[in-house]
């Protein structure tokens, strides 16, 4: 073990060698249902679960997560770059949303209004105020010629100097022209890139070939209640596979031993993260799980029982905070479908309902009463949340329970020995998809990665988070749609073949209000500030 700070180490991999023939413990995989924009706390329940296991059922517990990426710290969930690529999304990104916007529209998005509909200013934005002479401290208070100053940077495209950069040479980046994606309404503009300075030129190349070899080491923290976590690799569910590493989960499972148990999250929903999980990790792998938890909340189930739109930034609408059996009931064709599809790799499937303050005991109740009657072996209220371990502790019997009760034979989605496009078929039945349309591109490269010897991979489909379809807007659990492919890309060195679905994009872009406006260091303690 290798010491990186006071709340952290790294865990040799040498463990390994040190723990050979060893007996595994439990594996458990945490997936959810179809998410709201806002998430519905799959990595708070597995955190809770496993302070449960440790802390108050006194088991041997690991949790292994991803790190988390740039792109969500910085944006809403969304999409930064690291070094110069941030600031210069940013810039463009600005540029954008004023040109498109009104100074109301863009002022309201800049400081959203929070669960009791009140706005509010970042400590960011107080520094712009203070530049600006404006000494009012609440946005309702600014009259429209200060929203304006505030809110209209009115930065012009022909000044900026600043550039992105990548680290490999290629003349034809040099002059670029950007913003010419469909959803960019054509708004122009001449850029390049440039090449980032030489490693040797500032004599940190060797430094930097250490920091690579430790990066192969996952890293060790600790939860609030001192149970311990592996946190390593961090790739997102919806354009990648959306787990941490097999490595970290291979030495999580041999120190707890026999009787412990690894809890492990696989990103969004059940139908992205957890397919994923078995189709492609554990099929590399070579570990099974014993059991499956999907997090469900009343929130996302109303959604998908015909509830309103739920928007990040926006107060939740009055449906979701007020009791409504009958739309919670509604909405439990989505965790049916999630239950059914996740049983059928073999896997006790224990239902987790993240418990919100203003949920009723007749909705929590709905829940339960729904997921058994679509055959998981188990559904528990939790309240992890708002008390920690404590409140997961009828989740960590649960899983127990599953864990040492397995019957079915564990089994893969698809076999890899047939086509891609039979993979894809495959995964969009599970999808509710009555078949599968592909682009001219899509055909033309499945049959050059078939020539090239490629069809044997696994398929990682890159699909949005927020529908079982191709369509976010179709909640609840769609059947009979077309699943168009627009094109299929592959990454063989990780060993998957990632078809693009719909209008599914690789590089997220950034919101009006990213969350970097939240984020500082307090110079004095050395505390980051705004991550919570």
């Amino acid at each position: 073990m290798v010491e990186r700070s006071l709340s952290m180490r790294e865990v040799l991999l040498s463990v390994l060698d040190e723990l050979e023939g060893s007996a595994d413990g439990y594996y458990v995989v945490v997936g959810g249902i179809t998410p709201t924009p806002l998430g519905e706390g799959k990595s708070t329940t597995t955190v809770g679960l496993c302070q449960a296991l440790g802390a108050f059922l006194d088991k041997k517990v690991v949790t292994c997560l991803r790190q988390p990426s740039q792109g969500p710290t910085f944006g809403i969930k969304g999409g930064a770059a690291a070094a110069n690529n941030l600031l210069a999304a940013a810039i463009d990104t600005r540029i954008f949303h004023e040109s498109t916007q009104s100074d109301k529209a863009l002022f309201n998005r800049l400081c959203p209004p929070n669960k009791e509909g009140k706005r509010s200013f970042s400590d960011i934005m107080f520094r712009r105020l203070k530049k600006l002479g404006i000494t009012k401290t609440k946005p309702k208070d600014l009259t429209p010629q200060e929203v304006q100053k505030f809110a209209r940077l009115d930065i012009d495209p022909d000044t900026i100097t600043w550039r992105r950069v990548m680290d490999v040479n290629d003349r034809f980046l040099r002059k670029i022209t950007i913003g010419q994606g469909p959803e960019e309404k054509g708004k122009l503009r001449e850029t390049g890139f440039d090449i980032s300075v030489a490693t040797d030129d500032l004599g940190v190349g060797g430094a930097l070939t250490v920091l690579m070899k430790d990066a192969i080491n996952p890293t060790l923290m600790q939860t609030l209640e001192g149970t311990p976590v592996l946190v390593h690799a961090g790739p997102f569910a919806n354009i990648a596979h959306g787990n941490s590493s097999i490595v970290a989960d291979k030495i999580a499972l041999k120190l707890v031993g026999p009787g412990g148990f690894v809890v492990t999250e696989a990103g969004f929903g059940s139908d992205i993260g957890t397919e994923k999980f078995m189709n492609i990790k554990c099929r590399y792998s070579g570990l099974m799980p014993q059991c499956a938890i999907i997090v469900a909340t009343i929130r996302a189930l109303k959604m998908h029982g015909g509830g309103p739109e739920v928007v990040a930034g926006k107060p939740l609408d009055h449906a979701y905070t007020t009791e409504n059996v009958a739309l919670v009931e509604a909405g439990c064709v989505n965790l049916t479908r999630h239950i059914s599809n996740t049983k059928s790799y073999g896997m006790n499937v224990v239902v987790a309902v993240n418990m919100f303050s203003t949920d009723t005991e007749a909705e929590l109740n709905a829940v339960k009463n729904a997921a058994l009657a679509a055959g998981a072996y188990d559904a528990v209220v939790c309240t992890h949340h708002a008390h920690g371990g404590k409140g997961a502790v009828d989740l960590g019997i649960a899983v127990q329970r599953a864990c040492e009760n397995v019957t079915q034979p564990l089994k893969f989605l698809y076999p890899l020995d047939i086509s891609i496009k039979e993979k894809i078929e495959a995964i969009a039945r599970s999808y509710g998809a009555k078949g599968v349309e592909y682009s001219e591109q899509a055909e033309k490269q499945i049959e050059m990665y078939s020539r090239q010897g490629f069809s044997g991979l696994p398929i990682c489909m890159a699909k949005t988070q927020y529908s079982f379809s191709h369509n976010a807007a179709e909640k609840g659990a769609p059947t009979g749609f077309i699943l168009p492919i627009r094109d299929v890309r592959a990454s063989i060195g990780a060993g998957f073949i990632y078809p693009l679905v719909g209008t599914m994009s690789t590089m997220p872009g950034l919101p009006t209000r990213p969350c970097f406006y939240d984020i500082d260091l307090d110079t004095a303690t050395g505390k980051v500030i705004g991550l919570s």
